[in-house]
């Protein structure tokens, strides 16, 4: 489809509905309307609007009485989260008849409001690379400021269906293989393009994982932790280590760089979780033991009625050893064929004797007879118990004298036989894959 013409200047939009010359002249001409009262803020968002090619890379300065029924929800790594209704919406293109912008009419948004210890560089900094990924994470509308604290604040897309931890929990009986595919195959996609921008998360959990509709599409949030690779070298305040203890890379640990696989790794906990519904290590204390524990290769114990190509998948992201684990572009490779093999068969009943589809039928029948021996419904949310200790939210941990990284001694002669049993399907020939270390 051929794009817009612009009717300003008569050229081709940027794309259908923007047009990156006229629009940065309107954004332009505004600029001496509003301020956040703070010079690098005001620069940080006029930058967006000036360089703007699509609507979803414009930041706007949103003043804080354009927010009804403001209310707090929850906490992030570096910040109190609060419910908005937002009056007027975001930019989507420009009304040349009107002399004014279209706005699309958002009404529920997320507002995040920084901690007093988040100093402004490291709130641009995320903003910054939240702006990076704004297509591919929750969205990010602009910044406003609370009148009554002077914090500012980022204003973000509400994620109707919360966090994956917590939707997981209530949901998990409901949640059938396709899903499970499709959410484990999205995730890897999102981190992908996310890799491609060289950056890595470094606080990557299930309560950074949001969605307005699990069942349609899954999102990321909070950049707070997260870095360009090799901006800020040698700074040692990067050796802190922040995070959630059980999706944190054994190497990490150890006082290793944080890398592209150490997202790998905390993506195969995740996983873990996304196929079982538990968080793992719900029952210990989050301490400096489990810690030791993680780096001489504790593991959680993933039940024998999970597809082996999935249980290949997971031990090969937790793999103590880096270079074995998979990149995010094989990962994606594999889950989406994994996923169209199950599609082809649920819609036209291709692919019966597939293993893959074998494997995931043999899961969902297993399911299907827990179901009918339990004697409480399928929407009963998950029931496990939580020790006090085992803390699901980021914070600071800094454990010395923690051993070099290493699999437990069975691991990798499973991980082997796993590899031989289910080397048909993987779209590599081997599931040890020589990795050039210069991608981590």
């Amino acid at each position: 489809m051929s794009r817009k013409i612009c009717p300003e200047c008569n050229q081709e939009k940027t794309i259908w509905n923007w047009c990156k010359p006229c629009y940065s002249k309107h954004f332009q001409n505004d600029f001496n309307n509003w301020t956040s009262g703070n010079d690098r803020i005001d620069k940080f968002i006029q930058d967006s609007q000036l360089n703007a090619n699509e609507y979803w890379e414009v930041l706007e300065w949103i003043p804080y009485d354009r927010f009804k029924d403001v209310r707090q929800i929850g906490r992030g790594g570096f910040g109190t989260i609060h419910y908005a209704r937002w009056i007027y919406g975001k930019i989507v293109e420009w009304d040349n008849r009107n002399q004014q912008w279209k706005r699309s009419f958002l009404s529920n948004v997320a507002l995040k409001e920084f901690d007093n210890f988040v100093n402004l560089n490291d709130a641009l900094n995320e903003m910054s690379i939240h702006l990076k990924t704004n297509r591919l994470t929750i969205q990010f509308y602009g910044i406003t400021q609370d009148p009554e604290t002077f914090k500012y604040m980022m204003v973000l897309q509400y994620a109707e269906d919360g966090n994956l931890r917590e939707y997981l929990k209530n949901n998990f009986n409901n949640i059938n293989w396709k899903q499970k595919l499709y959410n484990l195959w999205e995730l890897s996609l999102i981190l992908v393009d996310i890799h491609q921008l060289n950056i890595v998360h470094q606080d990557f959990h299930p309560g950074n994982i949001l969605s307005t509709d699990f069942t349609a599409s899954i999102r990321i949030s909070d950049f707070g932790l997260s870095k360009l690779i090799g901006a800020n070298p040698n700074n040692p305040e990067k050796r802190n280590i922040f995070g959630v203890l059980p999706y944190i890379a054994p190497e990490v640990l150890s006082g290793e760089e944080y890398t592209k696989a150490a997202d790998v790794y905390s993506y195969g906990i995740i996983a873990y979780e996304m196929v079982t519904g538990f968080p793992p290590y719900p029952d210990i204390p989050h301490d400096k033991d489990l810690a030791m524990k993680i780096c001489n290769g504790l593991r959680p114990k993933i039940p024998f009625h999970t597809p082996k190509l999935i249980t290949r998948i997971i031990m090969r992201c937790w793999d103590a050893r880096v270079t074995h684990r998979p990149t995010f572009k094989e990962l994606d490779d594999e889950l989406m064929k994994y996923y169209y093999d199950y599609i082809d068969y649920l819609d036209e009943e291709k692919n019966k004797d597939s293993e893959t589809v074998i494997q995931i039928k043999k899961a969902e029948e297993f399911s299907e007879n827990q179901e009918s021996t339990n004697t409480t419904t399928t929407t009963t949310p998950l029931n496990y118990q939580t020790h006090p200790q085992a803390i699901y939210t980021s914070r600071l941990l800094n454990y010395s004298n923690l051993p070099k990284p290493k699999n437990e001694e069975n691991f990798e002669r499973e991980l082997e036989e796993l590899t031989k049993s289910t080397s048909d399907l993987c779209p590599s020939d081997s599931g040890i894959v020589d990795l050039d270390i210069s991608n981590f």
